[in-house]
């Protein structure tokens, strides 16, 4: 298969799923890790796709995404991420909940020393098992795997509410003052509240497109969030409003 074909098929599947890992592209083309990365290598340069540790997310919505409004911010994620990490101690027990935002963070993560992680999303769990600290915990949420690759439902729901976390990091598709923070996939959000219900502080990680958009399904009213960590692009009445209602507020620059 020529370079062309490969990074045409890698281009196609990020595009699909949201993001993959290097080791994953190249067991489905049967290549080697080194040649995959740098098919993607060449893809990031072309401005196709963005380079992420052990992988590469897409730049353009996904299946699950592409009837919304929002583009893929991945220069705002990346700094929200960063700065959500700061937040984290060693030897916490943290929930980090399905999203390319969270995806982020946990990859900011990996570094941090005694960490339990309990996740809906099999991208993080796989990222904290293969290249995460020894002595890390990582526990996988059962339930049926949605759209966006998220494993929610029932199964999820209950094991989540056995669960004692000092911190739930949560990705939304949208919020707004009426319905809060939302997301398109009714099980997404209703595992996302059992996690949340089980932490001592929630920490929501949205960029600034996200403010004003509501989807069908309500996660928790924005007064539900002890923290919200957006970037510098969100305007000052959203600013203002979240300011009212959050309770605490960090806007993060864009390097």
């Amino acid at each position: 298969m020529y370079a062309e074909q490969r990074q045409a098929r890698i281009l196609a599947e990020i595009n699909r799923t949201g993001g993959a890992r290097i080791t994953e592209l190249g067991h489905r083309l049967g290549v080697s890790g080194v040649t995959a990365r740098r098919d993607v290598e060449a893809l990031a340069e072309r401005g196709l796709v963005a380079r992420v540790r052990g992988g590469a997310m897409a730049l353009a919505p996904g299946p699950a995404l592409a009837a919304g409004p929002e583009p893929r911010r991945h220069r705002e994620k990346a700094a929200i991420a960063r700065t959500a990490a700061r937040l984290v101690r060693p030897s916490e027990a943290i929930g980090v909940l399905t999203g390319s935002t969270t995806a982020l963070l946990a990859r900011e993560l990996l570094g941090v020393p005694g960490l339990t992680v309990v996740t809906n999303s099999i991208e993080v769990a796989d990222a904290f098992h293969h290249e995460g600290l020894p002595g890390q915990t990582v526990v996988l949420l059962g339930g049926v795997r949605t759209r966006s690759g998220a494993l929610a439902g029932p199964v999820a729901e209950q094991t989540a509410a056995g669960l004692n976390l000092d911190v739930v990091f949560l990705s939304v598709y949208g919020m707004a003052v009426r319905s809060g923070f939302t997301t398109p996939d009714v099980a997404e959000a209703r595992t996302s509240a059992a996690l949340t219900a089980a932490a001592r502080r929630v920490v929501v990680l949205a960029d600034h497109g996200k403010w004003g958009v509501s989807s069908a399904a309500v996660i928790a009213p924005l007064d539900g969030a002890d923290v919200l960590v957006t970037d510098a692009g969100l305007a000052q009445p959203g600013r203002s409003e979240l300011r009212r209602r959050v309770g605490h507020l960090i806007v993060t620059e864009v390097s």
